[in-house]
């Protein structure tokens, strides 16, 4: 399987601190927001990365992140031009997909909970058609929503409803099989004039290929494209880290767990580093 990053878009929800950067550069506590997401795909146990932003931004993110062989990975890049959809993200990364399952990621998503690793590994293992996460929120009006059943089965789908049938929302961390670049194709613009992701997601679920996960107590999902939603993303890592001494999407440490990266990278990665906690904390993770 490979893994998009969708880093694209204007920001204008967090208006005027991106106007002149990508917000998915911005920081939640320590770390870039894009930290967040690359980590869930290399938790996921994904090693080919295609990162998408803008003609403006995508420098940027090349100096950041580099080719990912630091990390053990390989992260290609992609422009999108115009921001017409989430659902153009397969169509921009036809080539790189291939014949291959691909997971896409939207880069302002941030994911948290105890197990997280083996309950993707294990969603990438058994992927048949699609599948989506589901977390339950206070204002369904603001989401994706999906409505199921007692035994999970998906009734229906329906982005940012008037009348909500359930307080279900679909996050931005999707799971799709091949076919997903043709039914990209070949979906019709919304009103809003943009290839929704919810038509994807409406066409595997008619096709009954639409499974559904659900993140029940224990995990957080935190959509940080808002001011308070950053706050309050950056608020949960610091308590999260200061309380357990562990650092969160710390994506050399998933590298270096995965085997992906030696003893010898993870200190090279730490003198580079050294002046900051971050920094500090890798060298730790071999005393």
């Amino acid at each position: 399987m490979k893994g998009i990053i969708l880093a694209g878009g204007s920001g204008s929800r967090l208006y005027p601190i991106t106007l002149s950067l990508s917000k998915q550069q911005l920081p939640i506590y320590d770390k870039p927001m894009v930290y967040y997401p690359l980590s869930v795909l290399m938790l996921a146990e994904i090693k080919d990365v295609l990162l998408i932003s803008t003609p403006i931004d995508i420098d940027n993110y090349k100096k950041l992140l580099g080719d990912g062989k630091s990390l053990g990975i390989n992260i290609d890049y992609a422009i999108q031009e115009n921001p017409n959809g989430l659902a153009e993200a397969f169509i921009i990364g036809e080539e790189f997909i291939e014949n291959d399952d691909v997971c896409l990621i939207l880069g302002d998503n941030f994911f948290y909970g105890e197990g997280f690793s083996k309950k993707l590994q294990n969603i990438v293992s058994e992927l048949k058609g699609a599948t989506i996460l589901s977390c339950k929120v206070n204002d369904p009006k603001s989401f994706g929503i999906v409505e199921f059943n007692e035994k999970k089965q998906i009734l229906s789908i329906e982005e940012k409803p008037n009348n909500p049938k359930s307080n279900y929302a679909v996050t931005g961390l999707y799971f799709y099989n091949n076919s997903v670049v043709d039914i990209a194709k070949n979906i019709e613009p919304s009103s809003r004039g943009e290839l929704e992701i919810t038509s994807i997601n409406q066409e595997y679920l008619k096709n009954d290929e639409l499974s559904l996960d659900l993140l029940g107590r224990g995990f957080a999902w935190l959509d940080s494209g808002t001011h308070d939603g950053l706050l309050e993303a950056s608020m949960f890592v610091s308590t999260i880290e200061k309380r357990t001494g562990t650092k969160i999407a710390c994506l050399e440490e998933i590298a270096w767990n995965n085997k992906w990266i030696s003893d010898d990278m993870i200190l090279e990665s730490a003198k580079k580093l050294k002046n900051s906690s971050y920094g500090k904390y890798l060298h730790s993770l071999l005393d």
